[in-house]
């Protein structure tokens, strides 16, 4: 199977069964709409609303989607460890008659073992681009046929609720992040992906333009695996045309909402931007 590739740390959970530290996982506290996938495979493992505060240390679930997680004793017979049915990715482990809901079920699972996915807006599409600094990739955005709304903010990192002053300190995790929701009956996401790679320097690895930072990556957040694959798609046809991709896929999670002055900043300042400029490609 062609799973995702995994990082060093993720290998150590997923993999060779390990436990992340207690209390620092990415989704301990992720209250947002949505569904949990295998970080390995991209296989639906659990729901929001089966997620509860057991003040564990790790997310806990009292169910997860019918024949996605098997249970396996391990081999000291004390305890139930939770993999990943389709791929076999280790989750945490299972544990029963708590009390901690009617369900008296409580599955402990490692944040890195997962990816989350919100809920998508009802009639509308959210989807999420970082490409430098986000008022330049906004303008393009929101000019777009079908986008119906445009917010900036930030995605990626490890701070809850970040201030732009923190991201700007380069160690928040953070990439500057464009929210556009755009109306499928008009636009597609395919479009939305092309213009997000005709507005910027998608071959710049530490940045963009005269920005350098990690917090100026670009990257695409997908919300689910067919959004992943439309990416991956438009890399595939970019490195085919010899161009050295740098643009990063990553899961979308929760979006932070930047300060109001950052919104739609160009249309209110009347400038252009200046590190950001259209260059048709596709």
């Amino acid at each position: 199977m062609d799973y995702n590739r995994l990082t060093p740390e993720e290998e150590k959970v997923i993999i060779h069964k390990g436990t992340e530290r207690p209390f620092t996982g990415e989704y301990l506290n992720n209250k947002v709409a949505g569904t949990y996938y295998c970080k390995r495979c991209d296989t639906p493992l659990y729901r929001s609303e089966d997620k509860f505060e057991s003040a564990c240390g790790w997310p806990s679930f009292d169910d997860e989607i019918e024949g996605a997680v098997k249970r396996v004793r391990d081999a000291d017979g004390h305890r139930t460890e939770i993999i990943c049915n389709n791929c076999g990715a280790h989750l945490g482990h299972v544990f029963l008659g708590e009390g901690f809901t009617p369900k008296q079920t409580r599955h402990c699972v490692n944040s890195v073992s997962l990816k989350f996915v919100p809920e998508k807006k009802e009639g509308l599409t959210a989807a999420y681009f970082a490409s430098g600094c986000f008022w330049g990739t906004e303008y393009f955005f929101m000019k777009a046929p079908g986008v119906k709304q445009t917010s900036v903010g930030f995605m990626g990192g490890h701070v809850d609720n970040p201030t732009y002053e923190q991201v700007c300190q380069k160690n928040t995790g953070h990439l500057e992040t464009t929210e556009v929701v755009f109306d499928p009956a008009v636009t597609s996401y395919e479009e939305m992906v092309k213009l997000f790679f005709e507005t910027h320097d998608f071959t710049q690895t530490n940045g963009q333009g005269p920005d350098i930072g990690p917090q100026y990556l670009s990257c695409i957040f997908y919300s689910d695996p067919a959004e992943k694959a439309i990416a991956k798609k438009y890399i595939d046809i970019l490195t085919d045309k010899g161009y050295r991709v740098a643009t990063l896929l990553k899961p979308a999670s929760i979006f932070w909402k930047a300060e109001d002055y950052h919104q739609q900043y160009y249309e209110y300042k009347g400038t252009l931007p200046y590190c950001h400029k259209y260059t048709k490609i596709f």
